[in-house]
């Protein structure tokens, strides 16, 4: 079956976080891509709709057997002991800072990276440490010899792992991801491994996650994955923490229950097990209909705008773009994209200072709309370099 990326859907006016939230005619930011799910997932839910009845849900033997089965494809043996659903990413690992941290102390992030970890570290009074990602010929790595200086101190209790990483794009290697390992393994800072852009790789490549590394890893993890960024169906607030560590294990289950982020909605629990044993072939086609979308993304920029150069990535459909060239600062840049286009991309400082000179763009779209979008990019960057 062939599935359908091109239709271009109008979902203005339908509550919609990426369309309605900002005055904006062309948003490219927020990660919540402008195609259908699968429609065996559509008729999953259906299915339930027709019933008529939308009572209290149960979680399913069901659940834990595909997200087992799943995480087969990446040589990764979970357990249904590990698994716990809870109704979200970040709701999650706001109860795990909570349970681990202490007010003050300080959580450590690599930056430039996914912006609500600040929010939610700050958010329960806890504080930043930055561990920033070394950026040289166009690639990024990690300052391992800054990153053990600051996992050392006595006041690290936490690292929040990005991997793959947003919104850099980057698979993290398996020496990488042991080195860290390590390094939080000495030094007794647990480590909580947000992985929900791990199925988003480019045709070909495979993402590894962290509990598999090494025992090491496995240990003192808590990895958190969900299909809700792979099918397109954030709004089932339906995700699973995974922690091997029976120690660690009982701590978080214990306070997942406590703050209420355990009950499923009537549709999370069906969505999830449509997606994770029906999704696969829509997936495959998606995958290769996002790295064409780079591909064009990438020749467009070296054509039309060789003023600004696309960071290499093999994960995620989220760009990460280099404006160095244009001297750009903050949010400036993205605020006079809007006004004078109405093209809306997130602003690189969002992730982090270091990346005040770039921006991001969400390329999870029918092409039609992704040409429109690089069409207002290069009137934007004229106008800026003229204004």
């Amino acid at each position: 079956m062939n599935y359908d990326f091109d239709t271009i859907l109008d979902r203005k006016n339908t509550s919609s976080v990426k369309w309605d939230y900002f005055d904006t005619e062309l948003p490219m930011w927020v990660a919540d891509m402008d195609f259908k799910a699968a429609p065996e997932i559509t008729k999953a839910i259906i299915d339930m709709t027709e019933m008529g009845v939308y009572g209290y849900t149960m979680i399913q033997d069901k659940w834990y057997e595909v997200y087992i089965d799943w995480w087969k494809q990446y040589d990764t043996k979970l357990e249904k002991d590990w698994l716990k659903y809870t109704t979200g990413v970040i709701p999650a690992i706001s109860t795990v800072i909570r349970k681990l941290t202490s007010k003050g102390d300080k959580v450590l992030i690599q930056t430039p990276v996914y912006h609500v970890f600040f929010y939610i570290i700050d958010d329960n009074e806890r504080e930043v440490i930055e561990n920033k990602l070394i950026y040289k010929d166009k690639q990024y790595s990690i300052d391992f010899d800054d990153l053990e200086e600051k996992i050392a101190r006595d006041d690290v209790k936490l690292m929040l792992l990005c991997n793959p990483h947003n919104p850099i794009g980057k698979i993290w290697s398996k020496e990488e991801l042991e080195r860290i390992g390590q390094l939080c393994r000495k030094h007794d800072v647990v480590v909580v491994a947000d992985e929900i852009h791990g199925d988003l790789t480019d045709p070909g490549r495979k993402y590894n996650p962290f509990i598999n590394i090494s025992e090491e890893c496995r240990d003192n993890t808590i990895m958190i994955i969900a299909p809700t960024k792979t099918f397109n169906i954030a709004g089932l607030k339906t995700a699973a923490v995974c922690i091997p560590n029976i120690n660690l294990r009982e701590k978080i289950f214990k306070v997942i229950d406590v703050d209420c982020i355990n009950d499923p909605n009537i549709f999370a629990i069906k969505g999830t097990i449509a997606a994770y044993t029906k999704g696969d072939e829509w997936l495959n086609q998606l995958r290769q209909y996002l790295y064409d979308n780079k591909q064009l993304l990438k020749d467009y920029l070296k054509n039309n705008i060789p003023e600004i150069e696309l960071v290499p990535s093999d994960a995620t459909y989220l760009l990460w773009i280099d404006c160095s060239r244009l001297g750009i600062h903050g949010e400036d840049f993205c605020d006079f994209l809007n006004k004078k286009t109405g093209l809306l991309l997130s602003p690189g400082v969002q992730f982090g200072k270091v990346g005040e000179q770039f921006v991001r763009i969400n390329i999870a779209c029918p092409r039609k709309i992704l040409l429109d979008g690089l069409d207002r990019l290069k009137r934007g960057v004229e106008l800026y370099k003229n204004r």
